[in-house]
């Protein structure tokens, strides 16, 4: 091994630490589509040297989440209008099949994990932690479904979903109105009704996909 490879070895870790501040960030709204990644500023800020920080940005590139622009470098990329429904059409058919499995996969104890979940997620209104506790809801029923390349699947697009900004569960009515339709999909999963539960969990989906998409138009006619 050289020292070039040894150095690398041994900043990996500062990497992986790196990566999950820029994810934290995305997920914060501190980061959003179009914003530049600067080196150094970014090793500047998390107290580590460019290599992790350009390893971090890799790993971004590889999720797509970062993209390279003549003249800007490493950019948070923006979606088009097609790509944000095909992304909400894959997570309808990832989630929807996480839903079906987990009617027949997860124990009770998990059900009930993930109702008191819910119950947090309802108590928590349309605020910034919506988003933390909405997403642990998700993540934990897609690990109730016990399948983890599905697992994987959804981890992976969850991640480009970051790109598309706030929270849409910071509008009041849509924070009620998820919080209705996860009681709906819960009650299929302990039901044991796998169908159902798939088809419940595609109609959150889709509406989340409506939510975005008004939201994002009326972001457009904001900018314009």
């Amino acid at each position: 091994m050289t020292m070039q490879d040894d150095a690398s070895f041994s900043d990996a870790p500062q990497g992986n630490v790196a990566y999950q501040h820029l994810i934290d960030d995305l997920r914060a709204g501190r980061l959003t589509a179009g914003d530049r990644l600067r080196e150094t500023e970014l090793a500047e800020r998390f107290g580590v040297s460019r290599t992790p920080i350009r390893e971090a940005i890799r790993q971004l590139e590889a999720d797509g989440i970062v993209t390279h622009l003549p003249r800007q470098g490493a950019t948070i990329r923006s979606l088009e209008y097609v790509e944000v429904m095909d992304l909400y059409e894959m997570r309808a058919v990832l989630e929807g099949t996480a839903a079906r499995l987990a009617a027949r996969a997860a124990s009770d104890i998990e059900i009930d994990e993930l109702c008191a979940m819910n119950e947090e997620l309802a108590a928590a209104g349309a605020t910034p932690e919506a988003f933390r506790l909405n997403r642990q809801f998700h993540i934990a029923l897609t690990n109730a479904a016990k399948n983890r390349f599905l697992a994987k699947s959804t981890q992976t697009l969850q991640k480009t979903l970051l790109i598309m900004g706030p929270t849409t569960l910071i509008q009041p009515e849509r924070a009620i109105g998820a919080v209705q339709e996860h009681i709906r999909v819960l009650d299929a999963i302990r039901a044991r009704d796998g169908a159902k539960a798939e088809q419940e969990m595609r109609k959150h989906i889709e509406v989340a996909q409506r939510v975005r998409m008004r939201q994002l138009r009326l972001q457009e006619r904001s900018e314009d």
